[in-house]
């Protein structure tokens, strides 16, 4: 797969606990990006974070929380990226998603695929 040198990041920060039709969130959207054919897509997992509500959200040793903040990033070509945002519209009920202009450097499998 090829992406041209002007990409564009997706990033959406959504609750470890949010769900999309029985599944966890994050897991769904993923999967989308895979069937839709992106690029690829990570998930990271913050160890503390609030949002709009201002509620604190810690993987501290005293007090754990069930919700951590979770990050998903897409790169792929802005085209793509803009088809892929009216998913979000719907399976995103709280969060943020945003983009951004990505340089893509190099994109590459792995050696042999």
């Amino acid at each position: 797969m090829k992406i041209p040198t002007e990409g564009k990041l997706l990033r959406i920060f959504i609750g470890e606990q949010d769900q999309w039709e029985g599944r966890p969130l994050f897991s769904a959207i993923v999967m989308l990006a895979r069937k839709e054919k992106m690029a690829g897509a990570t998930v990271l997992k913050g160890v503390m974070g609030f949002g709009q509500k201002s509620h604190l959200h810690t993987a501290a040793l005293l007090r754990l929380s069930e919700d951590l903040p979770m990050v998903i990033e897409i790169i792929d070509s802005a085209e793509k990226i803009e088809q892929f945002l009216p998913h979000l519209d719907d399976m995103v009920r709280e969060g943020l998603v945003t983009t951004e202009r990505a340089e893509v450097i190099m994109y590459r499998p792995e050696a042999g695929q």
